[in-house]
């Protein structure tokens, strides 16, 4: 890398990350509203007024109330805990196994390669919401069954990435050097391979956040996730998508916080790729 070339690294990376400042400023906003959400809310989110139903939003009701008269407000404060939980059920699951087959696939290579990247192949090829309806049709609707049925799907891009990842560090002088020293198998695979692969990871979780979170709606949306009366974005979308043309409001508040939400991930996502990709710097 010339002079000139670094010299301009070096001013792009002391640049105000804007979209990772707006990123972790929308996620830390979500968070508090997810811990706060009884101190937040003005009303209880279940506590029905039929008298109160379909009102405009106004000072009282800020996004107005839906067809039980519930504050809509309250509702969407309410909705960003299981949405949130959610995004930790999915990093749990779906990270560390992706990780896993892709690491063990491209250190060991010959039939164990071939073999986990096959099944790999197979369920990238899913349709990820059919298969997850299909899964929460059979196992229930319910936030884990709906978390465990969209990590299905979601787990095969970190494989095929840390596969790719570790074919080129399988041939580095840096992994020669650590084997020279005596170190391999999972030694070699925890201590010097993942720590390598992690960036890149991370940045694919970010940005396949916002995916996730449409796709958890689109579950509510249908009925498959969280089970009424608890407030879920979805649904709340789905209920409000009855008298959408009359009271525009039921739905554009959920829909709203679903828009935020993606948002958010894409706006982290983006920042994080733009700071840890390091062909940005050659």
């Amino acid at each position: 890398m010339t002079d000139l070339t670094r010299a301009q690294a070096v001013r792009r990376r002391r640049k105000t990350p804007w979209l990772l400042v707006a990123g972790f400023t929308l996620l830390g906003v979500l968070i508090i509203t997810a811990l706060f959400a009884p101190w937040l809310a003005p009303f209880d989110p279940n506590n029905q007024q039929m008298a109160d139903r379909l009102m405009a939003p106004s000072w009282q009701h800020w996004f107005g109330t839906d067809s039980f008269g519930r504050d809509l407000l309250s509702r969407v404060i309410y909705g960003s805990r299981p949405t949130l939980l959610l995004v930790i059920f999915i990093l749990v699951l779906t990270v560390p196994v992706g990780m896993a087959v892709g690491i063990t696939a491209g250190y060991l290579g010959g039939w164990t390669e071939r073999i986990l990247m096959r099944i790999t192949d197979i369920f990238l090829a899913l349709p990820s919401l059919v298969i997850a309806l299909a899964m929460v049709a059979v196992l229930g609707p319910g936030l884990l069954n709906g978390a465990l049925a969209l990590a299905l799907t979601s787990w095969p891009p970190f494989a095929r990435q840390a596969r790719a990842e570790t074919l080129q560090l399988r041939r580095s002088d840096y992994l020669a050097a650590a084997k020279m020293q005596g170190i391999r198998g999972m030694s070699l695979m925890l201590g010097h391979i993942l720590p390598l692969c992690l960036p890149s990871a991370v940045v694919r979780a970010a940005l396949s956040l916002g995916g996730i979170i449409l796709s958890a709606a689109g579950l509510g949306f249908l009925g498959m996730g969280v089970q009424p009366p608890t407030a879920e974005w979805g649904s709340m979308v789905a209920e409000g998508g009855k008298v959408i043309f009359d009271q525009w409001w039921v739905a554009a508040a959920p829909g709203g916080a679903i828009l935020l939400a993606s948002l958010t991930f894409n706006f982290i996502g983006d920042g994080l790729r733009d700071r840890l990709d390091s062909r940005n710097d050659s």
